[in-house]
């Protein structure tokens, strides 16, 4: 099987390229940015047309914090769009059968009940510090149900929830809430700072899952005859940005006052994903929250040495 990886040098993507490099028949074709560039419509119908892989994993992304997402809606917005419908299109064109396209719980709206089951997608207002990257992954994974429906072709499309581990984006403004947390533990505590400010009120519940949960997920999905058009990835665990915060700062070893900036937005309230059905089909996450963080701490200390941590 000739197994094309978008994004296989993110988070997400590293994480499935070491999932399916060891992997039975598997060829993996990658590209980085400067070899092909999804924005390029032209460049990337070349690209599906020369290799033709068999199976398509698109895991390439825009993604960054409520900052970030706040500040370059329109980079966000338009960039994860065209990626998207390049992808899917070029693939149908050059016959691939199989694709699985990566979204973000974030397409669910802002008060949808809890936890977020898959039908309440499309059903009222997202939250809007990142409702651009939202509506683009809203219109890949519909994209991919409409020619799965109009051609027959089997693309269909996994939300994963929030997601942690080797490879995260540390910088420190544009980065998610965890690595923005371990990032600003880590260097607190070689400074000797005697206190870490913190968004928000901490009152936020939130949904975490390893990367390498996430990709185990995915050749689960891959290997299922008749997958859902849509599925939800998550652990089914949630908890509150304050004790998220407590946790990072004990496992890096900080020791000093957490002073949150109740000025600063909490985002949405709470965002926990219902996992039912993929538990149903048989697959659940097997990282759990203290072993990933630990896990995850020690990646960010080597990537750190070794000059390869992203910020």
């Amino acid at each position: 099987m000739k197994l094309f990886i978008a994004g296989h040098r993110g988070m997400v993507g590293s994480a499935l390229v070491r999932r399916f490099a060891s992997a039975d028949g598997v060829e993996l074709i990658t590209r980085t940015r400067a070899e092909l560039d999804l924005t390029n419509q032209a460049a990337v119908d070349a690209f599906f047309q020369s290799e033709s892989p068999d199976v398509a994993i698109i895991a390439a992304a825009k993604v960054g914090g409520i900052h970030a997402n706040n500040t370059y809606s329109a980079e966000f917005g338009y960039e994860n769009l065209i990626m998207a419908a390049n992808c899917i299109h070029a693939a149908y064109r050059a016959g691939v059968k199989r694709l699985l396209f990566l979204g973000s719980s974030c397409i669910y709206p802002k008060l949808a009940p809890q936890p977020l089951r898959e039908d309440c997608l499309l059903t009222g207002p997202l939250e809007p510090t990142n409702e651009a990257y939202a509506i683009a992954k809203i219109a890949g994974l519909k994209l991919a149900e409409y020619y799965r429906r109009q051609y027959g072709v089997c693309y269909h499309s996994a939300m994963p929830t929030n997601l942690y581990g080797p490879g995260d984006n540390y910088h420190g403004p544009n980065s998610h809430v965890l690595p923005a947390l371990i990032r600003r533990f880590h260097e607190a505590k070689e400074a000797g700072t005697s206190t870490v400010e913190a968004w928000g009120t901490g009152s936020p519940l939130r949904e975490f899952l390893h990367v390498d949960d996430l990709a185990d997920a995915c050749a689960f999905l891959l290997n299922l005859e008749a997958p859902p058009d849509l599925i939800n990835v998550g652990s089914g665990k949630e908890i509150s940005i304050r004790e998220l915060t407590g946790k990072v700062a004990e496992t890096v070893g900080y020791t000093g006052e957490i002073q949150w900036d109740t000025s600063k937005p909490n985002g949405t309230p709470r965002k926990l994903m219902d996992v039912s059905r993929l538990a149903e089909l048989g697959w659940t996450a097997s990282i759990d929250l203290d072993e990933g963080l630990q896990r995850t701490y020690q990646d960010f200390l080597r990537e750190s040495t070794e000059g390869t941590l992203r910020t």
